[in-house]
């Protein structure tokens, strides 16, 4: 009986799991629900979405990738962190493709910090790249994980916290309600479109979240709000 309830529970967990896969017709008419919802409960975001037009949020598949990028890029200007990157993807050329995990481990540091990385990046760089190889990183089985469940296994590399985490299934899964409050440019945003007299805290931009239901399309919202900083005044 025992047995049969473990089946059972596991059966419908993969069932659950399974439901965060969606096809792209699918992802589209979420995207256009988001933004009626958004549109309809929050006037300062439907002036937004007017000027910004669709919103171009799209998931992909390059994870190993991204979490790279994601760590290349921490505390670096836009173009600082692309100039480093393509120097790190320049060090595999041979290949014509995304280093894999091992073929990183087995570059020597000195060449890595050659590209422009830090000591701490290229220690971090190798720590996600093992924790794939060992498995403590599903990488192929993130997709079907809860939001809640990946952030809790990303953070376990060194080099990634929260936000990064974040930053993830936004801008690759296109996990549609994150709210990456840890985001200084989110908050200015937010700063600038509500009017506020102070820098918004963490919980301020809770507040106003749930004051103008964003939930279930948070990180669209945010997405919205991002793109809201290059609109002309």
């Amino acid at each position: 009986m025992k047995n049969y309830i473990k089946q059972t529970y596991e059966v419908n967990s993969l069932k659950n799991k399974m439901k965060l896969l969606k096809t792209k017709f699918e992802f589209e008419n979420d995207l256009n629900a988001a933004i009626q919802h958004l549109s309809a409960n929050d006037r300062f975001l439907k002036l937004i979405i007017k000027q910004v037009g669709p919103c171009r949020l799209k998931p992909h598949k390059k994870y190993f990738e991204t979490l790279v990028d994601a760590i290349v890029s921490q505390q670096l200007s836009l173009r600082a962190a692309e100039t480093i990157f393509n120097r790190f993807k320049l060090l595999f050329k041979e290949n014509g493709a995304f280093p894999l995990p091992d073929q990183i481990i087995s570059v020597d540091d000195i060449k890595l910090r050659g590209c422009g990385l830090s000591n701490a990046k290229v220690k971090y760089v190798k720590d996600l790249s093992r924790k794939v190889i060992d498995g403590t990183i599903k990488i192929h089985k993130l997709a079907i994980l809860t939001d809640d469940e990946i952030i809790s296994e990303l953070v376990q590399v060194k080099g990634i916290g929260v936000w990064t985490a974040h930053m993830f299934l936004i801008f690759c899964l296109a996990r549609l309600n994150v709210l990456p409050v840890g985001d200084l440019g989110f908050k200015n945003a937010v700063k600038k479109n509500y009017k506020l007299k102070k820098f918004p805290s963490e919980s301020k931009v809770e507040e106003i979240s749930k004051k103008f239901s964003w939930h279930p399309y948070r990180s669209v919202a945010a997405w919205y709000h991002w793109q809201s900083l290059s609109l002309k005044k």
